[in-house]
């Protein structure tokens, strides 16, 4: 390695996948991004399908929180790419989108709740960052200006 932020001669923030949930998170993450100065942003959006049972939100108004979650994004990185991922398993999807965008790292910020609720819905975080196919970079939480 030549220095801290090079992984095998490639920058890690050469080309970053951002994983959001929504508008909200969007804008939060982008945020949270924004001060270590990303070559390129790609937003992802994961639309959970059900195997055998009904999706938890219909195509359309997922597809439109996609797109809200997008236009966050860019309200921050405004040439942010955007990739939009159908699957039942949300951690497998990024590391796939991870593949298919050629990431050179994800990024995201935790989410809140206490260990139990962490614990019961299988604290993707913990997933992300030991499964993942590139670096995994944990945003702060907190925003600037908090």
């Amino acid at each position: 390695m030549d220095g801290p932020d090079d992984t095998d001669g490639q920058d890690l923030l050469a080309h970053v996948l951002l994983p959001v949930a929504n508008e909200e998170d969007a804008l939060a993450t982008a945020r949270a991004l924004e001060p270590y100065g990303p070559e390129r942003v790609t937003a992802l959006h994961v639309v959970e399908k059900g195997e055998g049972v009904p999706d938890k939100t219909p195509v359309e108004q997922s597809e439109e929180l996609a797109a809200e979650s997008y236009a966050a994004v860019r309200s921050v990185f405004p040439d942010a790419g955007e990739h939009t991922a159908y699957a039942r398993d949300v951690v497998e999807a990024i590391f796939d989108a991870a593949g298919e965008v050629d990431a050179s790292a994800i990024a995201y910020r935790p989410r809140g709740g206490n260990r139990l609720v962490q614990f019961l819905s299988g604290d993707l975080s913990t997933e992300l960052a030991t499964d993942a196919p590139v670096p995994v970079v944990a945003l702060p939480r907190a925003e600037p200006d908090e």
